[in-house]
């Protein structure tokens, strides 16, 4: 398996949580940086947070102290923790890695991040 599988995203009111995994062949998530993008309608997809694979993590302005990035070597798995969510966070959101080796990037099919106000 090539491209990290999405889960967990949905409807929920703003200022609500949702937790986002995303699962990926093994070695994958601990070897690579892992990052979670999203995209609005009409909108350019943007970088929301990544964490590299020694732990490291960043987060889009707009996020900060409401999102947390969080990996499971284990599980072979990453997730997102979204807290406080804005309408303006509605979009589709996708797990990446990026391999140093070549510089490719791998998407997942993304899922759907649904705010209302």
């Amino acid at each position: 398996q090539v491209h990290p599988v999405e889960s967990g995203g949905g409807l929920v009111q703003a200022g609500g949580s949702l937790r986002l995994s995303c699962v990926a062949s093994e070695y994958i998530v601990r070897f690579n940086v892992m990052s979670w993008y999203r995209q609005a309608a009409g909108k350019p997809r943007e970088l929301v947070a990544s964490v590299s694979s020694v732990g490291s993590t960043t987060y889009a302005d707009s996020v900060k102290g409401r999102f947390t990035i969080s990996r499971d070597d284990g599980q072979n798995t990453v997730s997102l923790q979204m807290n406080s969510l804005k309408p303006e966070d509605t979009g589709a959101y996708y797990c990446t890695y990026w391999v140093r080796a070549t510089g490719v990037t791998y998407w997942g099919q993304g899922t759907q991040v649904t705010v209302s106000s």
